[in-house]
């Protein structure tokens, strides 16, 4: 079954490269509506959380409508939509960019999980089904698509950074790994690069408090690091987000190299160019229990207390 969240969440912050307050509210959506963004600042444009719908900017991922309305950093948003298994939703912003919160997808999740789910169950779930390998390459950076019964990620980053280093993770995306794994894991950045990108206008609204600063083989941001191997962590939440804006659930094995959000867009353009490479499946309860938002209700039960006082406005 399709399903949509129970009640409006509401989440308040300010945008990562703008520095401009922002206000976003999740709202409950009809069967077969999709993720679709509102403008309420412009008229309530709306934007479709699709991949032909991405266009190229820097650091993040911008959706743009075609007629003059785009939100950016939009990545959070849809892998905590996408972990909690919401299928239809209106998302809500006052502005052209997603807050960014404490830098992870927590918040949204603690933010859907307090407002609740709610089961669409005239309406079966299709999911789409990767059928043949696919990848898109960029130097030594890769991406790939693989056949598999469930959304799997496996993703590898290698910085010259001690903080960072070589990481690598492998996860099934079932049974609430989202919220268990991947949710709390910030954005990171080095400190050298902070002061580069806000010469060129973006990242006015990072902090210490919303990104994991590193400086060689420092932690610059308090508490120091959530996990281990938060970045490469964090770099799967992305993919979790941008791999969303396929529109619906995927069955498939996720490969990244040193990937970002342009490969793997990339990476889906590449998908849909190629029919034979895919197909639409009617899910199965046995099916649905593989997909990311499955067992998400049980796993909430771990979900990090210090999200709670950002979740919800």
């Amino acid at each position: 079954m399709q399903t949509t969240i129970a009640q409006k969440a509401q989440f308040r912050g300010v945008g990562l490269h703008s520095g401009a307050a922002v206000r976003l509210t999740i709202l409950p959506a009809p069967a077969d509506h999709g993720i679709v963004f509102l403008r309420t600042d412009l008229g309530r444009a709306r934007i479709p959380a699709r991949w032909d719908h991405v266009t190229p900017s820097q650091l993040c991922t911008l959706l743009d409508n075609g007629l003059g309305a785009t939100v950016s950093t939009v990545e959070h948003v849809m892998a905590a939509l996408s972990g909690t298994g919401i299928n239809n939703a209106v998302v809500e912003v006052n502005g052209p960019e997603v807050p960014i919160l404490d830098g992870s997808s927590a918040p949204f999740v603690q933010g859907i999980l307090e407002a609740g789910l709610r089961q669409q169950p005239d309406a079966p779930l299709r999911a789409i089904r990767v059928l043949r390998e696919v990848e898109v390459q960029q130097g030594e950076a890769f991406a790939r698509l693989s056949p598999a019964d469930r959304l799997e990620i496996h993703f590898d980053i290698d910085f010259a950074d001690a903080a960072i280093g070589h990481q690598e993770k492998r996860l099934d995306m079932a049974n609430g790994s989202f919220v268990h794994e991947l949710m709390d894991s910030r954005t990171f950045c080095r400190q050298a690069d902070v002061v580069k990108m806000q010469q060129n206008g973006l990242a006015l609204g990072g902090t210490y408090l919303n990104a994991v600063v590193i400086d060689g083989d420092k932690v610059l941001s308090p508490g120091g690091l959530r996990h281990r191997d938060e970045a490469v962590r964090h770099k799967m939440l992305d993919a979790v987000g941008d791999l969303a804006l396929a529109g619906a659930p995927l069955l498939a094995r996720y490969t990244g190299h040193r990937a970002g959000h342009a490969m793997t867009n990339r990476l889906l353009r590449a998908l849909f160019a190629q029919p034979e490479a895919w197909e639409w499946v009617t899910l199965t309860p046995a099916m649905e229990s593989r997909l990311p938002g499955a067992g998400v209700l049980a796993a909430a039960a771990h979900l990090v207390p210090h999200t709670r006082q950002l979740a919800v406005a």
